[in-house]
C-alpha cells in the first residue's frame, strides 16, 4: 500500500511528493523551487525573501470576509541521519517510506516527517476547496534544524497575520504554547601527531544500535550517548598505556549520538589487559542500558596502523569528554514533566588539523542556559579547547490566555471527547523568534505523533494525522 492511498489522502499525497523532493538543511533550494512552483501552479500568491523563507497567501472564503489573517508555520528542512549500512545520498536521493503496524517510517534514514507533515497540512489547506477559513499566510522556513536561520532573518514584511499556528509539534493530543531556548557550545582542540615506534596493537572500539533521538524532546527518556559511553572506556584504558589515533562521535547538534568510534593503539604487553577490561565495560553498560536501550553494541577489532594524536592533547580531551555534563540538568519548577534545562555531547570530530567537539544547551529558563554554557565551556577551556558559543534563540514564553489556544481547547474538546493537554516544550520552536518581530501574535503549536525524531528510527503515526488534519481545519472556522 502506497502512502498516497492514506486519509486524508489529499495530506498524504502532498507529503508523498515532499519526501521525494532532497532538502537537507542549508541545501533547501529543491524545496524552494517546489513551494514556488506549487504557488504558481494554483494561482496562489506567494513571496520569497532573501534568506529563502517563502510564503504562500490565499484569502478568505466565502462568510470569512474580514476575519484576521491565521499564518501556518513549518520548516522546509529536514534532519538527514542514516544507518551506517544504507545507502543513500540525501543531496539527491528521495526518501523511501513504507507502512508498518500503524506507522509510515523509512528504510533506513530519517523520514522528514519533522516538519514535512506540517508542510504537507499547510498546503492542503491551501487547496482544499471544502476548507472554510479567513486570510492564509503559509510561511515555510529555512535552515531550522541547523540554527534558525530563516526564523533569525526573516524579511521584512513577510506577515501580517495576527495569529500563528506552529505545524512542529510531535505530539497528538498535546497542544504547545512554550519551548526552551538554546545555544551551541563549540570547543577546538590543536593537537599533533606522532608514529608509534613497534610494539603496539592498533584496534578499532565502536559503540552502535543506540537509538539517538531528539536532543530536546528525548533527553529525558534515559537513552545512552555514544561520545559519553566511548570516552568513559578510554578514559579509564589510559591506564594500560593506550594512545588515540582518532575519535568520530554523532553528527547534528540536535541529536542524541547514536554511533562513536575510536582507533587506539595498545601496547603488546597490556593488549590482553585492554580486552579485558573491555569485555567487563561491555557488560556493565549494556546491563546499565537494557530498559533503554537493549540493542546496544560495543565492538573490538583490529584496525590499521596510523600516527595517533600527543599524549597531552589525548588525555585533555578524553577528561574534558568524561567531565562535560550531558543530559538533563534540571526539571522545571512550574510545569509538571517538563525538562527545563539539557546539555547535549553531540559529535566529536576530527576536522582538518582540530579536534572539535560540539554541544547543544537549551532551557526555558535564560539564567539556566547560559549557566548551563558557562559550566560546558569551563570545563572545555581547562582541557585547553578554544571555546565559542553560538548567537542562540529564545524560548517561547507561555500565554495561557491566548485567544488561538481557547479555541484549540474548544474544537479538540467537540471534536474528540476529550481534554487536550497543554504543554510547553523542551525543544526548540522558532516561536520565540516569530514574537521578537512580529510582537502582537498569539501562537499556539500543535501536530501528529512523531517518534524517534533525528534518527533513521523516526516515525509517524498514521492515524493522528486525520485528527491533526481535523483540528486545524475546526480552529480556523473558529477564528470566525
Amino acid at each position: 500500500m502506497s502512502i498516497r492511498e492514506l486519509k486524508p489522502q489529499l495530506v498524504w499525497e502532498i507529503f508523498d511528493e515532499i519526501t521525494r523532493v532532497p532538502r537537507p538543511s542549508k541545501k533547501e533550494e529543491k524545496i524552494i523551487a517546489y513551494l514556488i512552483d506549487f504557488a504558481q501552479k494554483h494561482n496562489l500568491e506567494y513571496k520569497r525573501d532573501d534568506i529563502g523563507n517563502v510564503v504562500i497567501k490565499k484569502g478568505a472564503t466565502v462568510g470569512y470576509e474580514g476575519v484576521p489573517a491565521v499564518v501556518l508555520q513549518s520548516h522546509m528542512d529536514m534532519v538527514c541521519e542514516k544507518n551506517s549500512d544504507t545507502v543513500h545520498n540525501f543531496d539527491v536521493d528521495p526518501i523511501r517510506t513504507m507502512i508498518v503496524d500503524g506507522w509510515v517510517k523509512a528504510d533506513g534514514t530519517t523520514l522528514g516527517a519533522d516538519c514535512g507533515i506540517g508542510m504537507a497540512a499547510a498546503l492542503a489547506l491551501l487547496v482544499d476547496p471544502e476548507a472554510e477559513h479567513g486570510p492564509i499566510e503559509a510561511l515555510f522556513t529555512v535552515d531550522e534544524e541547523t540554527g534558525l536561520t530563516g526564523a533569525f532573518n526573516l524579511g521584512e514584511g513577510m506577515l501580517s497575520g495576527k495569529y500563528l499556528i506552529n505545524l512542529d509539534s510531535e505530539d497528538e493530543g498535546e497542544l504547545f504554547i512554550g519551548c526552551a531556548g538554546g545555544v551551541d557550545t563549540v570547543a577546538k582542540f590543536d593537537y599533533s601527531v606522532e608514529t608509534l615506534p613497534a610494539g603496539y596493537e592498533f584496534y578499532r572500539v565502536g559503540v552502535a544500535g543506540l537509538k539517538g533521538g531528539h536532543s530536546g524532546d528525548d533527553i529525558d527518556k534515559g537513552l545512552g550517548n555514544a561520545n559519553k559511553i566511548l570516552a568513559a572506556f578510554l578514559y579509564d584504558a589510559e591506564r594500560f598505556g593506550i594512545r588515540l589515533g582518532m575519535f568520530d562521535g554523532g553528527n547534528l547538534r540536535n541529536a542524541i549520538p547514536r554511533e562513536a568510534y575510536a582507533v587506539v593503539a595498545v601496547p603488546e604487553h597490556t593488549a590482553l589487559l585492554f580486552e579485558t577490561a573491555l569485555a567487563t565495560y561491555v557488560s556493565a553498560v549494556k546491563a546499565m542500558y537494557q530498559p533503554t536501550e537493549p540493542n546496544l553494541k560495543i565492538t573490538l577489532a583490529q584496525a590499521a596502523l596510523q600516527p595517533v594524536v600527543d599524549q597531552d592533547t589525548q588525555h585533555s580531551l578524553l577528561s574534558a569528554l568524561v567531565g562535560l555534563p550531558n543530559g538533563v540538568l534540571a526539571m522545571s519548577q512550574t510545569m509538571k514533566g517538563l525538562v527545563e534545562t539539557s546539555t547535549n555531547l553531540a559529535s566529536v570530530k576530527f576536522v582538518d588539523d582540530k579536534i572539535v567537539v560540539t554541544t547543544s544547551q537549551r532551557s526555558s529558563v535564560e539564567r539556566a542556559k547560559r549557566d548551563a554554557m558557562h559550566s560546558v565551556e569551563a570545563v572545555l577551556a581547562l582541557a585547553g579547547a578554544e571555546v565559542e558559543h553560538s548567537d542562540g534563540y529564545p524560548g517561547w514564553t507561555p500565554n495561557p490566555k491566548s485567544n488561538i489556544l481557547t479555541w484549540s481547547v474548544e474544537s479538540y474538546k467537540e471534536l474528540f471527547g476529550v481534554e487536550p493537554k497543554i504543554r510547553a516544550i523542551h525543544a526548540g520552536l522558532e516561536c520565540g523568534l516569530f514574537l521578537e518581530k512580529y510582537p502582537q501574535l498569539e501562537m499556539v503549536s500543535f501536530g501528529p505523533t512523531l517518534r524517534g525524531v533525528h534518527s533513521p528510527d523516526e516515525r509517524l503515526e498514521i492515524d493522528t494525522v486525520d485528527k491533526f488534519w481535523r483540528l486545524l481545519l475546526d480552529v480556523l472556522k473558529r477564528v470566525k
